[in-house]
């Protein structure tokens, strides 16, 4: 099926629903909704993008997301029930990360506190370091467990599992979210 870059320009600006339930121990943060992800509203719901398998190679899911019609509600639920969720630090749709502001990032970053201090999660796992370095304001930020915490959750910089992030694979990707996942105590 697929859609079409005209299609796809109608989500510009749209939102995604946050996939988050009481009880969540890992959330993980993506950047921002892209186009695809906004139309599906799916988080990660690219054809390229190695989330879900990269979940799945680490033994943290055992289902598929069809990218064209994106999750369904029972893989909703399955997620939800196994402990993890999904936000962005920016909610608004864009074609591509590098449309946002500097100043979205940082608000984004309040923005997150906000949502750690309502779900209380264990461990938040923010998808993509350079995002990570802006929001925060933390130009030395590396991939892995960070020195700080937020509302005493741990923090960990994870890999972006879009496909425009080549040099990560789905092998490497399920390593890092396969720690976090350790971290936050849901293996």
């Amino acid at each position: 099926m697929g859609f079409t870059r005209e299609q796809l320009e109608q989500y510009r600006g749209k939102t995604v629903d946050d996939l988050v339930a009481p009880g969540c121990r890992l959330l993980f943060v993506g950047i921002n909704p892209g186009l695809w992800t906004a139309a599906t509203n799916t988080h990660f719901c690219h054809p390229s993008n190695r989330f879900y398998p990269a979940l799945r190679m680490a033994g943290l899911i055992d289902w598929t997301v069809d990218p064209d019609t994106g999750i369904t509600d029972d893989q909703r639920l399955d997620f939800l029930a196994r402990g993890m969720g999904i936000t962005n630090l920016v909610p608004r749709a864009t074609a591509r990360a590098s449309e946002l502001a500097p100043q979205e990032l940082r608000d984004g970053a309040e923005r997150l506190e906000r949502v750690v201090a309502e779900l209380r999660p264990a461990v938040v796992a923010v998808a993509g370091v350079t995002a990570y370095r802006v929001a925060f304001s933390r130009p030395q930020a590396r991939l892995g467990q960070q020195p700080e915490t937020i509302d005493g959750a741990e923090v960990w910089v994870v890999p972006n599992p879009s496909g425009l992030n080549a040099h990560e694979t789905i092998t490497s990707l399920a390593a890092w979210y396969r720690q976090a996942a350790e971290a936050a105590g849901l293996i």
